[in-house]
């Protein structure tokens, strides 16, 4: 293992700066077959919510220029499911596990966070604040600050570990919402989420997906990914970990030197399984071209 390629966000010790994507990666032992999950700095584990869902109808993937558009739903069993069926199968997994909290209310991300406090081999949560309030009448959490501010806040009080608040980039100022997940007690952020996106099929003359609209990924959204990472980088004291079209080694050293101490490899998984094994390959090769001592070395230099 390249010691290189270590890096750190915040109290998460990372043996390089690979995490997969919530959505992308399923609990991880789905993708044991075609990479060694201890090579990876960390996997975060699909959204999970407090109580099952059975998601959106079909269809809810839609694949577009350079990109593709999901509309899942947060299909998942609950977390007192992951809690006594999941966690025993991966807790003993050598990189950081991650958990993905969502919730249609502040109670069901609080009951979903404290539960997943209980776990110790789970160092770390991804507060997914884009969700729906549905007290709010439908507003996601993280398109306002005094929401999100408050959504973080009571998560905190039942939240022990690493906190971790991925942002939605359908806001108008996502700096603004940044500070205020900061404020609130984030230990870092991750960002972007995918971005409100529809497709349509001309000869059928409909949308794609079940749900009209829903949410894009893949190369398509990297530019407007970095730009948020730099904007919000240098706007905080947390750390930051980029995600948003990253498919190989180059995107990633893009996204540090815009300012993320990490990265999230999402859509690209779907495209090749084993992705992440050849970008950390890659990323050795950039530190001995670059004569680096230390990818870190590379953290927001622009």
């Amino acid at each position: 293992m390249d010691k290189r390629l270590n890096t750190t966000v915040g109290s998460l010790k990372l043996k390089n700066p690979l995490l997969t994507a919530s959505g992308t990666f399923g609990f991880g032992t789905e993708y044991e077959d075609f990479i060694d999950l201890n090579s990876l700095g960390g996997f975060i584990v699909k959204g999970t919510t407090g109580e099952k869902r059975e998601g959106n109808p079909y269809p809810r993937l839609a694949e577009t220029p350079s990109g593709m558009i999901n509309a899942v739903g947060l299909q998942n069993k609950g977390v007192e499911y992951f809690c006594n069926n999941i966690y025993p199968q991966i807790k003993d997994k050598n990189p950081n596990i991650i958990v993905n909290v969502s919730g249609s209310s502040i109670e069901e991300y609080c009951k979903v966070a404290s539960l997943i406090n209980d776990l110790p081999s789970i160092p770390a949560i991804e507060l997914n604040i884009s969700c729906p309030n549905v007290k709010k009448g439908g507003m996601g959490f993280g398109v306002n600050k005094d929401m999100a501010k408050e959504v973080i806040t009571e998560v905190r009080k039942v939240y022990k570990k690493h906190l971790i608040v991925k942002l939605t980039p359908n806001v108008t100022n996502i700096i603004e919402i940044a500070q205020a997940a900061e404020l609130a007690g984030a230990d870092s952020l991750s960002l972007i989420n995918t971005i409100l996106a529809m497709a349509v099929d001309a000869e059928k003359q409909k949308p794609l997906i079940s749900t009209i609209t829903g949410g894009l990924s893949g190369p398509a959204i990297k530019p407007i990914a970095l730009r948020c990472v730099w904007q919000v980088s240098h706007n905080v004291n947390i750390p930051v970990i980029g995600i948003g079209g990253i498919m190989n080694a180059r995107d990633v050293v893009e996204f540090m030197l815009v300012g993320a101490s990490a990265v999230e490899i999402g859509t690209a998984n779907f495209i090749n399984p084993s992705v992440c094994t050849q970008i950390i390959k890659d990323l050795s090769d950039y530190c001995d071209r670059h004569k680096l001592n230390s990818i870190t070395e590379l953290i927001g230099k622009i």
